[in-house]
This record gives C-alpha cells, sequence and structure tokens, in this order.
C-alpha cells in the first residue's frame, strides 16, 4: 500500500465533508452546507480558521506525530473530542466567521490566528 500525503501547513477545506458525522444533527447540518459552498467564501473560511485554532495547526510541524497521521485524523480527532456541547462549537465557528469578515471589511491581515 502506497503512503499517502494527507498533511497540509493549515487546515484544509477539503476535510470538512468528513466532520460531518461526529457530532449531532445541528453539526451535520452545518458540515453539508460548507461542502456546498466554494473554498474562499467567508463561512467556509470562518470554518477553516475555527479549526485552525482547534486542531493546534500553528504548533504541528513535519515530523510531529499530529503532522505523520495527517490532517482528517487530526481533525476528526479535535471535534470528536470536543468537551462542549454542538452549539458551543458552532459558536466557535459564527466568531471565526466575525474575525473573518472584520478582517475582509478592514483589509487586514491577521497577524497572529
Amino acid at each position: 500500500m502506497l503512503y499517502q500525503q494527507d498533511t497540509d501547513l493549515l487546515f484544509p477545506p477539503r476535510v470538512i465533508p468528513a466532520l460531518a458525522r461526529l457530532r449531532g444533527l445541528g453539526w451535520q447540518r452545518l458540515i453539508a452546507h460548507l461542502a456546498s459552498l466554494p473554498q474562499n467564501h467567508p463561512e467556509v473560511l470562518g470554518f477553516m480558521l475555527m479549526m485552525v485554532r482547534l486542531d493546534g495547526c500553528l504548533t504541528c510541524y513535519a515530523d510531529s506525530y499530529r503532522a505523520m497521521r495527517g490532517c482528517t485524523l487530526c481533525a476528526q480527532q479535535a471535534i470528536a473530542r470536543f468537551k462542549g456541547t454542538d452549539q458551543e462549537l458552532m459558536a466557535l465557528w459564527r466568531t471565526a466567521c466575525q474575525d473573518i469578515r472584520h478582517w475582509l471589511s478592514e483589509g487586514i491581515t491577521p497577524e497572529i490566528l
């Protein structure tokens, strides 16, 4: 079996559909909605930002255990292990979307995620 690389620098939007069945119905609807949007849509970018924050993508490096497992498994584990409710998780997404929209409206390039 060939080794397939599943590691990106930051959370990749291609992983979003793989997170659908890890939480309740509201979460599943959110994932279906996001999967239907283009990758540069502010809601998708907000989800990516939320996942970067949850996964700790900024502290991941090429030979780390997380990187060797790949982005898909790392993201699935982060969502499955999230201790809050689905509503709290989706609130984190809404906050990240607000951050993205603010940065886009102000022309700000964030220095720290």
